[in-house]
């Protein structure tokens, strides 16, 4: 993540302030990210975003350039890490399928339909409080299930950053 930042911004500490930066946003973040996309591209896209902004407030560039080196185009996930990527989605589909049938349909509506708490309780005819529970215990379940991923994922962190 270092050498991608670095394409941009042409210098390593900086490169490395942000690659660091990127990697406490994805932390920050971890309970609003969708597990349906590469962490990969996640990383790329915040890491090009934290560079793009980096030049622009410190005024080191020149637009000619970054069209030349085609610096603003959005990088592509390239597939690399698709075996990780089919194993976690199988985990969490399980997961997902050992909730209760209430607590599972709640979690799927706010999830994968993108509906808030109060469409859900409006929809189900339930109250906003019993949504509120529901996920609760929908993201607990999830966080305990998941747990192994998470751990080597703050295992990768951690070491990423002490060095």
């Amino acid at each position: 993540m270092c050498f991608f930042a670095q394409k941009y911004v042409k210098d390593f500490e900086t490169a490395r302030e942000i690659a660091q930066a990127a990697f406490i946003s994805l932390w920050e973040k971890r309970e609003t990210i969708d597990m349906n996309r590469p962490v990969k591209s996640y990383l790329a896209m915040v890491i090009r975003n934290k560079c793009t902004n980096y030049l622009r407030d410190n005024r080191k560039f020149d637009q000619n350039i970054l069209d030349i080196e085609n610096l603003l185009e959005i990088p592509e996930y390239d597939g690399a890490d698709i075996l990780v990527e089919a194993e976690l989605k199988i985990k969490i589909d399980a997961s997902i399928a050992e909730l209760p049938e209430k607590c599972r349909e709640i979690f799927v509506l706010n999830r994968y339909e993108n509906l808030k708490y109060q469409e859900i309780a409006d929809k189900l005819q339930i109250s906003i409080k019993t949504v509120e529970t529901q996920m609760s215990k929908a993201l607990q379940h999830m966080r305990i299930r998941l747990a192994e991923y998470i751990s080597v994922f703050l295992v990768l962190v951690s070491s990423f950053l002490s060095k």
